[in-house]
């Protein structure tokens, strides 16, 4: 071992507490500290702020970390600064007083990391005071935003590949934990970092529990899969829109839950207030539209719930990643129907995009509708899309756990078809269903469609499962529906080989009551039955410590740490400091709490 690695090696143990490295952080580390580029993609919850924040405190100078979020630095350098290192963050958000005593710590050489958003970043006034100092690396967290490929594009992240020229002698890392290959290569493009160490670690979140199933009963459904497996646990809720975040806040405080509403729409201060409950306190639920989690730095989120299809598998993934960060059971649980797929296409198709762009968001709609629709592991069809080779059953997901029952839906799907193209691909769903059950109605009469030979062959199937015959048609790619146009359902070259026969169809049968399964409720689901009692108290004080504090419950310590106690019940500081997650800093700061709290309980 160098000295550069026993150095980082004395950080990781003496700073964060840990006594080794994950996944392939410390190859990262060493390429940085050896003054070269990198690309890092590994997953959320994986440790990509160690790859550059160890690099920063061994190398000499100043780290600059690019964030795109307000939220996202304050909560980084809350929880470095626990651990008892020189962090700063510079946003609108501060007075001119403030930024002029960070800027002078800077010049001062008094700051190991300095946050920034690439706005401010790129002014005149920055640039201008990072040329004066010595700088140690650059950092460009949520790399992917750089991408018009990409989930959460922001045009400022394409204006980075000036640090190349400005800074050509510095290091620079960029970390994402989402990124296809297109999205990949824009990154390497965009930022300039063809001779960059490219590091891709596993996607698979083993911890998550992945659970999809259609859009019915919504609230209820919900209701009952917080109460039954998440009771006292901190969660998140997706919605596409504001109104439905209003509704289903309301509906879960009408439940007896503890949860907030978060959108765009919102006071501004109040969305600040909601924001700053969730992060600090236990127990919040937040219902949100997707302007809210990338700032979002809590381990302890037990579960995501999305009650609306997201618009690709990156964005699921990156929503879902927010649960179980620290590495503990989560649970990713979704709703989503056909009236999903039909407002996401809308809205591709009004947006100002070039077409080329919107064909790239169509196809990546298309992959996440084949993730809801598959019948075969979740995780493997998520790995795949990111080019990963996972196991045929990860036995974490619903399809799993439960297998889906499926019936042989070959001949249906035939006489529906048929009914499409005999009717000059001009009609609805519901105008086709009329057809093939044989309904004598006004409509049906009038065009004559009594007399088509498809005409009542779907008598013995009820209406209910042709409306599922005809979902699953278009949400597989099978049957185009025309969302500009009244839906009208047309047939796509890939459903040839079912109608000549050539090939078979296996549709779901029906809604799954997997997610209706009673768990034990809580986080403390993971603690011995005998230790569950000190684990609560000792909750109860990082809350306090948290409070007096000002910082977050997990910038104390994490869940893990906090189990990790109750289970070995350390009675000294050099027992305390060999549970993970408990540094030098942190011993100093809160062993008498903890320790004098497990004497007590002992």
């Amino acid at each position: 071992m160098d000295l550069s690695q026993s150095q980082a090696k004395k950080q990781l143990e003496k700073v964060f507490g840990y006594s080794e490295f994950r996944l392939e952080q410390e190859e990262i580390i060493d390429t940085l500290v050896a003054g070269d580029d990198a690309l890092v993609l590994m997953p959320t919850g994986g440790g990509k702020s160690l790859c550059y924040q160890i690099p920063a405190l061994v190398r000499e100078g100043t780290a600059v970390v690019v964030s795109p979020l307000i939220a996202l630095m304050q909560d980084q350098v809350a929880a470095l600064k626990q651990n008892g290192v020189k962090a700063e963050f510079v946003n609108s958000s501060l007075d001119g007083q403030e930024v002029y005593r960070i800027e002078s710590a800077v010049l001062a050489g008094q700051v190991d990391l300095l946050y920034l958003s690439p706005e401010r970043l790129l002014q005149d006034r920055t640039l201008n005071l990072l040329h004066e100092v010595k700088l140690s690396l650059f950092a460009i967290d949520e790399a992917h935003c750089v991408s018009r490929w990409g989930h959460d594009f922001r045009p400022e992240y394409q204006q980075l590949f000036h640090l190349s020229r400005e800074f050509p002698n510095v290091p620079r890392i960029a970390l994402t934990a989402t990124a296809d290959e297109r999205t990949r290569q824009e990154i390497i493009a965009q930022l300039a970092l063809e001779n960059a160490k490219v590091f891709i670690s596993s996607f698979d979140r083993p911890n998550i529990h992945y659970t999809i199933s259609e859009k019915q009963n919504a609230k209820q459904r919900l209701i009952d899969f917080i109460k039954h497996q998440h009771s006292g646990d901190s969660g998140i809720v997706y919605c596409l829109s504001r109104k439905r975040v209003e509704e289903f806040a309301e509906t879960l405080q009408s439940a007896g839950f503890n949860a907030l509403a978060y959108h765009a729409g919102m006071n501004a201060e109040v969305r600040k207030n909601n924001q700053d409950e969730f992060i600090h306190e236990e127990g919040i639920i937040m219902v949100a539209t997707i302007a809210f989690g990338m700032g979002i730095d809590k381990p302890n989120v037990r579960f995501v719930a999305h009650m609306d299809m997201p618009k690709s598998v990156e964005a699921y993934y990156q929503q879902t990643g927010r649960a179980g960060r620290d590495g503990l059971p989560a649970n990713a649980w979704m709703l989503h129907g056909l009236q999903d797929v039909i407002q996401m296409s809308q809205w591709i198709n009004q947006s100002d995009a070039p077409e080329n762009i919107k064909r790239v968001e169509h196809e990546k709609l298309s992959a996440l509708v084949g993730l809801c629709e598959t019948i075969s592991c979740r995780r493997e069809k998520i790995l795949a899309y990111f080019g990963e080779q996972g196991q045929e059953k990860c036995g974490n997901c619903d399809n799993c756990q439960i297998p889906p029952v499926t019936w042989d839906a070959t001949e249906a799907a035939q006489k529906a078809l048929s009914a499409i193209a005999r009717t000059g691909h001009r009609f609805g769903t519901a105008h086709i269903i009329d057809i093939l059950a044989g309904s004598e109605n006004e409509k049906v009469l009038s065009y004559g469609h009594q007399k088509l030979p498809v005409f009542g062959l779907g008598k013995d199937i009820t209406k209910v499962t042709w409306r599922s015959v005809i979902r699953q048609l278009i949400m597989l790619n099978f049957v185009r529906i025309d969302v500009e146009n009244y839906n009208v359902l047309s047939l796509r070259e890939e459903c040839r080989p079912i109608l000549k026969g050539e090939q078979k169809l296996y549709l779901r049968q029906a809604l799954k009551k997997a997610d209706k399964k009673k768990k034990q409720s809580a986080t403390n689901q993971f603690v011995a039955e005998d230790d569950k009692d000190l684990f609560e108290h000792l909750k109860s004080v990082r809350l306090e410590l948290a409070h007096e504090n000002g910082v977050p419950p997990y910038a104390v310590f994490h869940d893990k740490t906090l189990i990790a106690m109750a289970e070995i019940k350390p009675q000294n500081e050099d027992e305390l400091l060999e549970i993970s997650g408990v540094g030098q800093y942190k011993l100093e700061k809160y062993a008498d709490y903890f320790l004098e709290a497990i004497s007590e309980y002992v």
